[in-house]
């Protein structure tokens, strides 16, 4: 809906503030009037009258109201690019380099992933009213600068790329363990990053971090099936039951593993943090059983992967690689300098629990433990980290 109204008033705050207030009419008048019997409808008519009010009520200018008369003209639309999707479009025009990178993919979440900016905020690891102001700003930049709404030209395309990959992830990490709420897992969310990774790679079939990508997500997003128990609790990968993951969504991502493969040795170019994490994920998901994953290949790529993008997150991830090669006091040792880097994320105190566990250090992996329950802010997550905390001796 916001991505539609943007397209049709040129207008993100305009599109945003009347999408909400026709959800808000549909929670006030359905229940008393019924459903209607088209509500996707209802609220895109009802929307547009709210676009058409706010556009009328904050200005009387000529272009005010040509804008506002869109919703009666019957001429063709100006093309908007090669892709006829509103959503793709809205991507990209928030993913403008006018933009701070942080900015792009901030405000894509928040107005075409639905993500709180609490979410948001959490996702970057910084206080949310800093998030809230860099949105404003962003919003208020497109305006300003009278960003089109549109696919950008093979020229500029790849300039908006990275930005536009790194909305895509994110949205698609939300929907994989959602950072807050009641549910676990937010299937519209991983289905929708999805979809989008599709329409990129329709796009630009022949870039290798596009096509790496959506390798990754259909990786991961395979192992959806088992990653809940059936009372809620999050299934690490080490227990989940490697049965229920969905097969052809491994073989699809091993496909297009393989094509990027054939490119490399080719002579093509070296892979990007996408095909290197699609590779990751691939070790996993094709290990018939967790005592067979290829720990020494996951830390070689791993090693690649850090020379790309040193993080605190990647090396964390890398320590737990090397733990299960080197043991877990090798891992400990790698994974402590990170403390102050990842001090207020949960996966850093949960990784350290389980390593201060293996070695007997239970008062240490108990704390431990408490820290990461009180950052997580998913429920099943939640649930995981208390069992085992109360699984400790003494």
């Amino acid at each position: 809906m916001v991505a539609s109204l943007a397209r049709r008033f040129g207008d993100l705050d305009v599109a945003e503030e009347a999408t909400a207030e026709a959800f808000a009419a549909a929670v006030e008048r359905w229940p008393r009037d019924g459903v209607p019997p088209s509500p996707g409808g209802w609220l895109a008519t009802t929307a547009t009258r709210k676009a058409i009010d706010r556009l009328r009520r904050d200005s009387q200018r000529d272009a005010k109201h040509r804008a506002a008369r869109i919703a009666y003209d019957d001429t063709p639309a100006e093309p908007t690019g090669p892709i006829g999707d509103d959503r793709l479009r809205l991507v990209f025009t928030c993913c403008h380099p006018a933009l701070a990178m942080q900015a792009r993919v901030a405000l894509t979440l928040r107005l075409l992933g639905g993500l709180t900016v609490g979410e948001i905020a959490r996702a970057f690891l910084v206080q949310e009213t800093a998030m809230a102001r860099r949105i404003t700003r962003a919003k208020a930049k497109i305006k300003a600068a009278g960003i089109p709404y549109r696919v950008p030209s093979a020229d500029d395309i790849h300039e908006r790329l990275a930005g536009v990959l790194a909305v895509v992830y994110l949205v698609f990490n939300e929907g994989y363990l959602a950072s807050e709420g009641d549910e676990a897992v937010r299937v519209d969310l991983s289905d929708e990053a999805i979809r989008l990774g599709r329409l990129l790679r329709t796009l630009l079939p022949d870039d290798g971090e596009v096509t790496g990508l959506l390798a990754l997500m259909l990786l991961v997003d395979a192992r959806r099936p088992a990653r809940v128990s059936a009372t809620g609790e999050l299934v690490t990968l080490d227990e989940q039951d490697r049965s229920a993951w969905d097969r052809a969504r491994i073989a699809e991502g091993n496909a297009l593993l393989g094509e990027r493969i054939k490119v490399l040795t080719a002579g093509g170019d070296a892979p990007g943090r996408y095909q290197l994490q699609a590779a990751i994920n691939a070790v996993h998901a094709n290990a018939p059983a967790s005592r067979d994953t290829d720990w020494s290949t996951l830390v070689a790529l791993y090693d690649s992967l850090v020379q790309l993008d040193p993080s605190p997150v990647v090396w964390l991830n890398r320590a737990v690689a090397v733990a299960e090669v080197d043991g877990p006091e090798v891992g400990l040792a790698e994974t402590d300098p990170l403390g102050e880097a990842l001090d207020g994320y949960h996966a850093f105190h949960a990784a350290r629990a389980d390593l201060l566990r293996r070695l007997g250090r239970h008062a240490d992996s108990r704390a431990a433990y408490d820290r990461a329950i009180g950052l997580a802010g998913n429920p099943a997550e939640q649930a995981y980290l208390t069992r085992r905390r109360d699984q400790l001796a003494g």
